[in-house]
């Protein structure tokens, strides 16, 4: 049974606000989107979560991100073995300490 309730100025420009920002939008396009699906998610939550983000956004940018990652680590072990291979390199040719070079 529903029941009417008088309309709160707050609660108005509430809403007017969400709708202004597209949060009514987005969240009626994802659970439409929901409702339309033939085989329901087990987790309706994780399917509203993952489709409220910007498209594509997860995936495509996730994925290129944590390759990026991947890059980047192995480049600076890399450079931190080259870095221990010359600093190796180095002491050879420096004088030890007290001792002068003639």
């Amino acid at each position: 049974m529903a029941h009417y309730r008088a309309s709160d100025p707050k609660r108005e420009q509430f809403r007017r606000y969400l709708e202004k920002a597209g949060v009514v939008d987005s969240l009626t396009s994802v659970l439409v989107s929901l409702y339309e699906q033939q085989e329901k998610p087990t987790n309706a939550l994780e399917f509203v979560k993952e489709h409220l983000g910007a498209p594509g956004l997860a995936s495509a940018d996730t994925e290129a991100l944590q390759q990026e990652v991947i890059d980047l680590r192995q480049r600076c072990a890399r450079l931190a073995e080259e870095n221990k291979d010359l600093k190796t390199k180095l002491r050879r040719y420096e004088p030890e300490d007290g001792a002068t070079a003639d």
